[in-house]
């Protein structure tokens, strides 16, 4: 699914007016409404229950869950990388031997070997594993890096006294932190990751990790005549690492709703409804909308996500809002006007300064999936329907906050007539903050969340206060 590359919001005092203004669009095109007042409500998510220092989402577990969760993911196989002149192999163990590169969870070790097969005149052999977060302003000149972690080990240093030889093969562990500080706040070590924002300004920002075995051995040739192919590096094996980090959601799906032909859906605690009203375009009567989400507000990314949405409001009003309803007909979907989007945001604080009174961050906003709807019934005065909402394939991780740069999802519910001057009923938006994991929830696993902050922690912070402003 293609991404928006950028979406700007433009908002008119003093309505308050918020309008999309995309600059490319693709499979999803987002229509630009005639000026008008807009219905917007932004959830943000309770912070009545305080979360262990480790971000764990409930039930709270220990640390040693996190590492027993990732140590059982280990496989039995290696990865393998020769250096240049083939005289030294590193193997990397609990690895998939046809993967293109070595991945690692939370707090998991790095355990291997470096093989050495030509050990004469070898004076060392050492490894290293290193990340780093950098973020890039594009033709601003701005560009901030941070140490995610760095980690060394000598495994032999020559005695000059015993002269004794390299060994053919060295064995080393070097340990990941779960954490990293940026000078001000610590956060979870944040997962590899890459994105940019295209155009002028733009970003890129990236986490890299890499890891580095040196097989040390002094020049034979003096510097006036070595050769190209007696190089240094020749004796080094360096490798990109991925870091993911692996989570589970607290809770299963709960059971489905029902609905009852009086009141509409038989609400629930396992749940939870995010409510907002759809305006109208005169003196008529408005109608309220529900988006029912299952609590807690975490999803596995690998599933969609199920919800239900319910209509509220008179029957003349209902009715009125018939043509605005979602649609159930795959061949319609393009049309819809009532729509749920998952909307991706990654932005970039290189410089974490204001300029005239106004935050100097970039970000891009992405869509990453779209809800599929289904009629389920409707009363005298209500209008329901089910669902799920499809996530994009090329997404495996959730939302994170490392230094800088921050990425945040939220389900976006907008109804966007395509006349608003002889709509019944006016715009309307309503954003939902979400978080993702990265596995499936089973009855007898600890419901982790390893990376990014926990939803308490985050209530007050995944508002997408520039995109969707508050009315």
């Amino acid at each position: 699914m293609n991404a928006i590359s950028r979406i700007a919001f433009t908002i008119w005092c003093p309505c308050y007016m918020a309008i999309y203004r995309p600059t490319s669009v693709s499979v999803h095109t987002l229509k630009r409404p005639a000026p008008g007042p807009v219905s917007l409500t932004v959830f943000l998510l309770p912070t009545h229950q305080p979360l262990h220092p480790s971000h764990v989402c409930h039930p709270i577990q220990t640390e040693e869950h996190f590492l027993a969760m990732n140590d059982r993911h280990r496989l039995p196989g290696e990865f393998i990388k020769q250096s240049k002149n083939g005289y030294a192999t590193l193997r990397l163990s609990g690895q998939d031997g046809q993967s293109s590169y070595p991945v690692y969870g939370l707090g998991t070790s790095v355990q291997g070997h470096v093989d050495v097969h030509r050990t004469e005149g070898v004076t060392s052999v050492e490894v290293q594993i290193e990340g780093i977060l950098k973020l890039e302003q594009v033709a601003g000149g701005g560009t901030t890096t941070y140490k995610l972690c760095w980690c060394k080990n000598i495994l032999w240093v020559k005695d000059r006294l015993r002269d004794l030889p390299c060994p053919n093969s060295s064995r080393f562990t070097l340990s990941l932190p779960t954490t990293f500080s940026d000078g001000e706040k610590t956060f979870p070590l944040p997962p590899s990751y890459e994105a940019h924002l295209s155009g002028l300004p733009g970003f890129r920002a990236y986490i890299h990790y890499a890891l580095t075995a040196q097989v040390v051995k002094p020049d034979d040739v003096p510097n006036m005549v070595k050769s190209a192919f007696l190089r240094k590096d020749d004796w080094a094996i360096a490798t990109p690492v991925l870091y993911r980090p692996r989570s589970r959601p607290p809770a299963a799906i709960p059971p489905p709703l029902v609905t009852h032909p009086h009141y509409g859906l038989t609400e629930t605690i396992k749940w939870k409804a995010a409510a907002s009203t759809i305006l109208a375009n005169g003196c008529g009567q408005g109608i309220i909308v529900k988006l029912h989400l299952p609590t807690p507000r975490i999803f596995c990314v690998q599933q969609p996500i199920p919800f239900y949405i319910s209509f509220h409001a008179s029957s003349v009003s209902l009715a009125a809002f018939r043509p605005l309803a979602p649609f159930t007909c795959p061949s319609v979907w393009k049309m819809q006007i009532t729509r749920i989007l998952l909307m991706r945001q990654t932005s970039v604080d290189i410089c974490n300064a204001f300029m005239l009174g106004t935050k100097s961050d970039m970000w891009t906003v992405d869509c990453i999936g779209e809800a599929a709807f289904k009629h389920i019934g409707e009363g005298s005065d209500w209008l329901a329907y089910s669902g799920e909402v499809f996530i994009a394939d090329h997404i495996t991780l959730g939302g994170f906050r490392a230094g800088g740069l921050s990425v945040r999802d939220c389900l976006v519910l907008t109804v966007n007539p395509t006349d608003l001057i002889v709509s019944p009923f006016k715009e309307m938006r309503m954003v939902v903050p979400i978080q993702f994991t990265t596995d499936r929830w089973i009855e007898d696993g600890p419901g982790l969340t390893l990376y990014g902050p926990g939803l308490e922690i985050a209530s007050g912070e995944l508002d997408f206060p520039h995109e969707l402003p508050y009315q």
